[in-house]
């Protein structure tokens, strides 16, 4: 198979924060270097980027992940019309069809219904077009053979088919079932920061307004939380012959589709103890590369924690771009095409504008990528077809993939 990648490479400033917790309520943290850092999981940010893909992207073009399709598929059933205790029986065929296995839901409001065995990432359109066969044929006769409609359905050859942005993207592992497995198309790293960094603590109380109202002295709670900052190098990158081909071999569709992602994963952030430190940023440096050898992860420019009296942002930048130009060199390896996002002073920096070249707004950068990746694309003769754009909208993105939560498979 032919090889292009998208390469995202961030660095962005986050102040006091707790973006990702362990089971202690700790930020979660890594050792690289030798050196305690900042780290933020890839989990965390994928499914903050799916949930801005949510607000940017029509649902159509999304999945759906639950444990609950009978009950989806039953909604659909009876709001296309099939009577409520037909659409029930129908659509625990239709899961079963899926290869999927059901067992009793433990909620309370819910005991009569039958959940799947693990969360399913399914399509919309492809739960729509289900429904929308299934119902045609329930309701053709009066007294419909609901297995037999079922069976002519095919439900797996609808889910086999052309994946969503966030499927196709992230992938949907099923170890029983393979038909119904996607390669994930996306890699996305754990979040470092670029220099070591200490777990602080923030000391609170909680006034009793009422007792405070008597004069009377004394705390209602006494708490404290934990929380860091630091400068986050975060990188992922997109295999753009794959994720064509789970698009239905669509190369117009996956730029389309890669960019979209990139702009998401650049605004989004994870909302932990987002209330209590406001600590919402957008990244100062951004640049996207597009290579047709392999991805290139350039955490190595930070093994050495950066060390500064005056702000870790420049350095870091300085250092990527000096790692940067020593790798591009020491593999011959530069990238086909490079767009960087970053701030006005940044840009004085010695060798950032000859490595990363010159800064452009983040729209006229993914507007660029967006067409140099459709041209790399058709040019290598990625398999599959070029088909007409799906539109994603101006801001978009994908999300967590596979049964169970992390990246499905691999297609690297």
């Amino acid at each position: 198979m032919n090889r292009m990648f998208l390469d995202l490479h961030i660095l962005q400033t986050v102040p006091p924060s707790n973006l990702n917790r362990d089971e202690t309520g700790t930020p979660k943290w890594a050792t690289y270097g030798g050196v305690r850092r900042a780290r933020v999981s890839s989990q965390a940010w994928k499914r903050a980027t799916r949930i801005h893909f949510i607000r940017e992207i029509p649902h159509t073009d999304l999945a759906i992940r639950t444990r609950e399709l009978v009950d989806v598929f039953t909604a659909g059933l009876t709001g296309a019309g099939v009577a409520a205790d037909i659409a029930d029986g129908a659509a625990r065929l239709v899961v079963a069809a899926l290869g999927l296995k059901t067992k009793k839901a433990t909620r309370p409001d819910r005991r009569e219904a039958q959940d799947t065995e693990f969360a399913m990432f399914l399509g919309q359109r492809h739960i729509d077009r289900i429904v929308e066969l299934v119902a045609a044929g329930l309701t053709a006769t009066a007294k419909p053979n609901a297995k037999k409609v079922v069976e002519a359905a095919e439900p797996l050859a609808v889910v086999s088919g052309a994946q969503p942005i966030d499927v196709a993207l992230f992938g949907r592992m099923v170890a029983d079932v393979t038909r119904l497995h996607v390669d994930a198309a996306c890699q996305v790293a754990h979040a470092l920061s670029t220099h070591d960094v200490d777990t602080e603590f923030d000391y609170f109380t909680t006034v009793d307004e009422v007792k405070e109202a008597r004069g009377e002295a004394g705390a209602a709670m006494i708490g404290t939380v934990e929380f860091n900052s630091a400068v986050l190098y975060r990188y992922a990158s997109v295999n753009l012959p794959s994720l064509a081909t789970n698009l239905g071999g669509d190369e117009q569709r996956a730029a389309e589709a890669a960019t979209a992602f990139a702009d998401a994963f650049i605004r989004s952030m994870p909302s932990g103890k987002q209330n209590t430190f406001g600590n919402r940023t957008l990244p100062e440096v951004i640049v996207l590369t597009a290579r047709a050898d392999q991805p290139l992860n350039l955490v190595g420019a930070f093994e050495e924690p950066v060390v500064s009296d005056g702000g870790f942002l420049a350095p870091s930048f300085q250092h990527l771009a000096e790692h940067a130009a020593a790798m591009y060199k020491m593999y011959d390896a530069d990238p086909a095409s490079t767009a960087a996002v970053y701030t006005p002073r940044l840009g004085t920096l010695p060798q950032v504008s000859d490595v990363f070249g010159a800064a452009t707004p983040l729209p006229e950068a993914l507007a660029t990528m967006r067409s140099r990746l459709a041209t790399l694309l058709t040019d290598a003769g990625t398999p599959g077809h070029a088909g007409s754009s799906s539109g994603f909208g101006s801001h978009g993105g994908s999300g967590s993939g596979s049964g169970g939560g992390a990246n499905a498979g691999s297609a690297w």
